[in-house]
């Protein structure tokens, strides 16, 4: 019996090759593209459903849709309105994977006598010899690597997952997608979140939640008053434009005060901060969590690694992090994931900051 594997296509590039490079490997493959609101159908001008289903007719693989909205609405869109309500920067992209990708989808996929989940993002799965552990890798494109996104995993999801382009270039899987002709080789790449138009978060908010938008006070770091907001949601830590606000030298957002409905500003060296406080902690790479480790760590997908303890907190429940240099920006809300080389330990979602 061949290995069946349900690849989650999104009608991009990515995981249209990913579904062409299994089916070469001799997996029976079937598609599976999942709709999850009405903002994010439509994708570089066409929607990815219908391409999907292009990708899936070309490949001469069975494909199905899924509708998770009132998942996808329940446990990411309500999530990253009231993580902004509350003065965080929320990850939709984190979340989404671990509830509705990793969650839902692989659960109804493995109901439907599926071994197998695959995607198109850039990292790699290994199961060590030795432990029988599954671990999450980088991708070996490191200016595409997604790992950080995937932190979440478990060892029960990750013996249920394969990513075939952990081991490619984005140039590569261009270069195979056109050789293989497929239907959405040149497609352009979708960056921004899928249910914001325009990537623009604030109109989002402005439009879909203008509730949690109190207009308020601009305070420097001794609590003088140098302005006005329009909602504490509509800044981010380490914001400099749209302040609104003339000064001698530049000012960044450095903290946002929900309760006294303010928003804190300073200077460049107000930005940085020594460690954080981290909950909803997921390892991958140790069982228990008790004891103090030296790691490596960043703040952001986009930050660089820097060296840092991890300390348990209550139980093992909450951890804290300080860095070997300090950091900047550091943004409740957002994901802190640990690494030891290539291999992604964990990670978890920043609780507060640490001066």
């Amino acid at each position: 019996m061949k290995k069946k594997v349900a690849v989650a296509m999104s009608g991009g590039v990515d995981s249209s090759l990913t579904a062409a490079l299994l089916i070469e490997q001799g997996y029976d493959v079937i598609g599976v593209t999942m709709t999850l609101s009405d903002e994010s159908r439509e994708e570089g001008g066409s929607t990815a459903v219908s391409d999907a289903k292009k990708v899936a007719d070309a490949l001469h693989i069975p494909h199905y849709v899924v509708n998770y909205h009132k998942k996808f609405k329940d446990d990411v869109i309500k999530y990253f309105i009231s993580e902004y309500a509350k003065g965080r920067t929320p990850n939709p992209c984190v979340r989404c994977n671990n509830t509705v990708k990793f969650g839902s989808l692989l659960k109804d996929c493995l109901e439907l006598g599926a071994d197998c989940v695959a995607t198109g993002h850039y990292a790699r799965i290994e199961q060590d010899e030795k432990t029988g552990r599954y671990l999450l890798k980088k991708g070996l494109d490191v200016r595409k690597d997604q790992s950080y996104v995937l932190y979440t995993l478990t060892q029960d999801v990750l013996k249920h997952f394969m990513l075939p382009l952990g081991n490619y270039s984005k140039e590569k899987t261009r270069e195979l997608a056109g050789k293989m002709n497929l239907p959405v080789a040149n497609k352009p790449e979708s960056q921004e979140i899928c249910f914001i138009p325009n990537d623009d978060y604030k109109a989002y908010l402005k439009t879909k939640a203008p509730h949690i938008l109190k207009p308020g006070d601009i305070v420097d770091v001794n609590g003088n008053k140098l302005g006005r907001h329009e909602g504490v949601p509509l800044y981010t830590v380490g914001q400099r434009k749209g302040l609104g606000i003339a000064a001698a030298h530049p000012l960044y957002v450095v903290g946002l005060d929900v309760k006294r409905n303010r928003v804190i500003v300073g200077e460049n060296k107000d930005v940085f901060a020594k460690g954080l406080v981290a909950k909803d902690l997921n390892f991958i790479t140790r069982n228990d969590f008790t004891e103090k480790f030296v790691t490596t760590a960043k703040i952001r997908y986009g930050a660089k690694e820097c060296e840092c303890t991890v300390e348990p907190l209550y139980n093992g429940n909450l951890a804290k992090i300080l860095f070997s240099e300090p950091q900047r920006a550091i943004t409740p809300g957002q994901s802190v994931v640990f690494y030891e080389d290539e291999i992604v330990g964990g990670g978890g979602v920043i609780k507060n900051i640490i001066r």
